[in-house]
């Protein structure tokens, strides 16, 4: 998943991008609201959060969540020391998703990103947003979580339908295995190797199709499309 961090404090955003890096984030950093808003104006809803951090050098930091919310609805998480009611009802109504107080545990930070994320995600699907993927024979239907083979429905378990789903949202991107691991498991990479390539030979095996996902040595997985 790609996030913006917007913070003006370069130690503190080295820091936090190396956390969210480790738990397979692409993280690109603005240190100012215009920044930030030059992020979003290429990129558009490229990124799946923004973490803002409220206390900017240049704008308020509530008038850029309103400004961001004009642009795109990628979910925005606000970032503060402020931890009085009127101060998280204010953010809220400006746009936000989700609101931290500092000093925040990373794992609650890393929760509540994924959290407003899949909120995100279930309300496209139901929104007829990308709701079917197909890829030659093989055809994922993302709100009721069906796959098919060349029209042969395909048992998967939860984690195996989620891995694959994710796979194939971006066929040929190489998705890093702790990038998946958080992802699909919601957790670190430590000690869950071994499951994630249990997930993918499982896969292969069910959909009778070992070279739909592919290892990339030293890196992680991808999908590929198959033709027809």
């Amino acid at each position: 998943m790609r996030l913006l961090l917007v913070e003006d404090d370069n130690h503190v955003a080295a820091a936090l991008s190396a956390v969210l890096a480790r738990h397979g984030f692409d993280v690109t950093h603005a240190r100012s609201g215009e920044e930030a808003l030059q992020a979003l104006v290429p990129e558009g809803d490229c990124f799946g959060v923004v973490l803002l951090d409220l206390g900017l050098p240049d704008q308020d930091g509530y008038e850029v969540c309103g400004k961001i919310r004009k642009r795109t609805s990628t979910p925005v998480i606000m970032v503060t020391a402020r931890s009085d009611v009127r101060s998280r009802i204010h953010g809220l109504n400006m746009g936000a998703d989700d609101y931290v107080v500092k000093p925040y545990d990373t794992g609650e930070l890393l929760a509540r990103i994924h959290a407003v994320s899949r909120r995100t995600f279930h309300e496209d699907t139901s929104s007829g947003i990308e709701t079917e993927l197909r890829l030659g024979p093989v055809h994922i239907e993302l709100p009721t979580r069906r796959v098919s083979v060349e029209g042969s429905a395909v048992q998967l378990t939860r984690k195996e339908f989620d891995l694959l789903a994710l796979l194939a949202q971006r066929p040929g991107v190489v998705f890093r295995r702790e990038q998946i691991i958080s992802e699909v498991w919601r957790t670190s990479w430590e000690g869950t190797g071994r499951t994630l390539e249990v997930h993918v030979a499982s896969l292969r095996a069910k959909l009778r199709m070992p070279a739909l996902i592919e290892t990339v040595r030293g890196v992680g997985y991808r999908l590929v499309a198959p033709a027809g």
